[in-house]
């Protein structure tokens, strides 16, 4: 391998094209982001089929799941809700991890080691899809780009709202218009 070739990639999401100068020694580190939503990863869609029906058969809904890629260190992340007035307890927690444990054990989706975690989505529950988004209208909430918005990758506002695929945020007397696609990670902030 030629020591002094350029490095070159393309964001899948966005397009963007990246190139790095040549240099005879490159060193990159790089963190591997979680995937959230099936319309950006093959092996969400999988998990999802194996584990939505399990929860849902278990009596709770399935809110949603992360999957935090890091060596010995990984971790599925499976966040159930229930009605308001009842409410997460552990109980449902560990049926939900014993039962979504057993299939991942059978059907194997995932190659390496993990560390399953079962729990409720909390007061900064994290948003997954627009009928989440649709039922947090008027909260603040903190947004996180997969890449820049207008020289930013970090918003926090009250969401005003959907249209078609894009969440409408306003930051301060600002609105703006953000693909869902382009959010790496979406909490509602707790308003005490």
């Amino acid at each position: 391998m030629d020591p002094y070739m350029g490095f070159f990639v393309i964001c899948t999401v966005t397009g963007y094209e990246w190139k790095w100068a040549s240099s005879p020694f490159f060193v990159s580190a790089f963190r591997k982001l979680p995937f959230r939503r099936r319309r950006l990863s093959a092996k969400y869609t999988i998990l999802e089929e194996l584990i939505r029906p399990v929860v849902e058969g278990l009596g709770v809904q399935f809110w949603g799941m992360e999957y935090l890629s890091q060596g010995k260190d990984s971790v599925l992340r499976i966040f159930i809700e229930t009605e308001a007035e009842k409410g997460i307890d552990v109980e449902d927690c560990a049926q939900v991890s014993r039962q979504v444990s057993s299939i991942l054990d059978v059907e194997d989706p995932i190659t390496g080691e993990y560390n399953l975690e079962v729990s409720s989505p909390g007061l900064d529950r994290p948003l997954f899809d627009l009928v989440q988004y649709q039922a947090y209208v008027g909260s603040v909430v903190s947004l996180r780009l997969r890449v820049p918005f207008d020289g930013r990758r970090k918003f926090k506002g009250q969401l005003m709202g959907i249209e078609n695929e894009d969440v409408v945020i306003r930051v301060d007397q600002e609105e703006y218009l953000l693909p869902i696609d382009l959010i790496e990670k979406a909490n509602v902030v707790p308003q005490f």
